[in-house]
């Protein structure tokens, strides 16, 4: 009896479970096959946490179509109830060239606590398949997140994955946005893509 339950206990610390922040379904494509199917964590569950997301509309469109993916492979993902824009403005207003920092931490402290909170051993963000996000800056807070939350920041270069990962999303038929997601990188993506027309 005392051998069966070392050896429970023993398997129970030897477990490792992944929080995977997910920024939108196509970015999770990659991440998604490399973290569920390389047995490197016995449980995976994404986390749907994006309060820079603007529009409503625009946020509800990507939560769908990830809803639309999770549902159908049977990846269990948590999403945030509360759509907090309002924190996400005050924070980055009169610091807009310096908002992708603030969104990048708070968007990964939110995965970490989370990862801390819930007894998993492990964290990280599907904001690292981008080819668009400040990288090393990602690696850099998740890094220093660890040490704050005692939580492992799983760190992995999923931009080598890039070309598969919109083959998987086309192959999904998975909505793709044409921005970042903020106000500001709508206005960064169409309003100077307008102009560059007319010059």
């Amino acid at each position: 009896m005392i051998m069966l339950l070392c050896n429970i206990i023993i398997y129970m610390e030897s477990e490792k479970k992944l929080i995977l922040h997910i920024c939108c379904s196509p970015c999770l494509m990659y991440p998604y096959a490399v973290t569920s199917q390389n047995n490197k964590f016995n449980n995976v569950i994404g986390y749907f946490y994006n309060p820079n997301i603007h529009p409503y509309s625009e946020y509800l469109r990507r939560e769908e179509s990830l809803k639309k993916f999770s549902d159908a492979v049977g990846f269990k993902v948590i999403y945030e109830k509360n759509y907090d824009m309002e924190e996400f403005i005050r924070n980055v207003a009169f610091r807009e060239e310096n908002r992708c920092y603030y969104c990048l931490g708070n968007r990964l402290e939110k995965a970490a606590a989370l990862a801390r909170s819930s007894k998993f051993t492990h964290f990280s963000t599907t904001l690292l398949y981008s080819k668009h996000q400040k990288h090393d800056y990602i690696k850099e807070v998740g890094c220093s997140l660890e040490n704050k939350y005692g939580v492992s920041f799983y760190y992995e270069d999923f931009r080598k994955g890039y070309a598969e990962g919109i083959k998987l999303s086309y192959e999904r038929g998975l909505y793709r946005q044409g921005y970042c997601g903020c106000i500001y990188s709508e206005k960064d993506r169409f309003y100077r893509s307008k102009n560059k027309k007319f010059s």
